[in-house]
């Protein structure tokens, strides 16, 4: 018979300065943000074994007060940061628009050829956020996981549980507090993902 775990993707509340390129920018969440967390938690029924967090403030204190208060082991992990906007890290769509209106649009319409100016490359973001979700199937089986992180990042993880191509990765709406609820089956040492919340 299989055995069955969950990892809840939980993206961070509303922040400060919202609405903008905050990749690495590290701004914390906002009263609001915090309530959209705590809403999201309350009604999540799976008790957790460990949380896993990414460094970012926005992240990782909702998830060390979650620990703290249930007294569950609480990892941070830097691959599970935002990806690097570079030159346009704080700054909005609207402000791109009239200074850089060109890249952005590129950057919309194909990310993997037209990267932000110095930004992360999101074939490199992938490439680390699916390791440290190699880690999590490694070091946390038959284990049920909260991960606080990043709507990017979440993303990233949906495509490449549905196999989808990382370009399609926008196709999926993750709004703030929001949670995704991945099941992992593991039968006979074969661990399947299904996206199932």
């Amino acid at each position: 018979m299989a055995k069955i775990s969950y990892v809840d993707l939980l993206r961070h509340g509303e922040t400060e300065n919202s609405n903008r390129f905050n990749g690495s920018t590290d701004n914390p969440l906002t009263a609001y943000g915090w309530t959209q967390m705590g809403t999201s938690v309350a009604e999540t029924s799976i008790p957790w074994h460990h949380i896993i967090t990414s460094p970012l403030i926005r992240c990782a204190g909702f998830a060390q007060s979650i620990a703290e208060r249930h007294a569950i082991p609480m990892t941070q992990d830097e691959r599970f940061k935002e990806i690097h906007f570079g030159d346009w890290e704080g700054r909005s769509s609207k402000e791109l628009m009239q200074t850089d209106a060109i890249a952005l649009s590129r950057f919309w319409r194909n990310p993997i050829e037209n990267p932000p100016p110095r930004g992360e490359h999101l074939l490199d973001f992938k490439t680390r956020v699916l390791s440290a979700w190699t880690t999590i199937n490694t070091q946390f089986t038959d284990q049920n996981i909260l991960l606080v992180t990043h709507s990017g990042v979440i993303r990233t993880l949906l495509c490449h549980i549905k196999q989808y191509p990382i370009e399609r990765l926008m196709e999926f709406e993750v709004e703030h507090g929001a949670i995704k609820r991945i099941q992992i089956s593991n039968h006979k040492n074969i661990r399947q993902a299904t996206l199932v919340l």
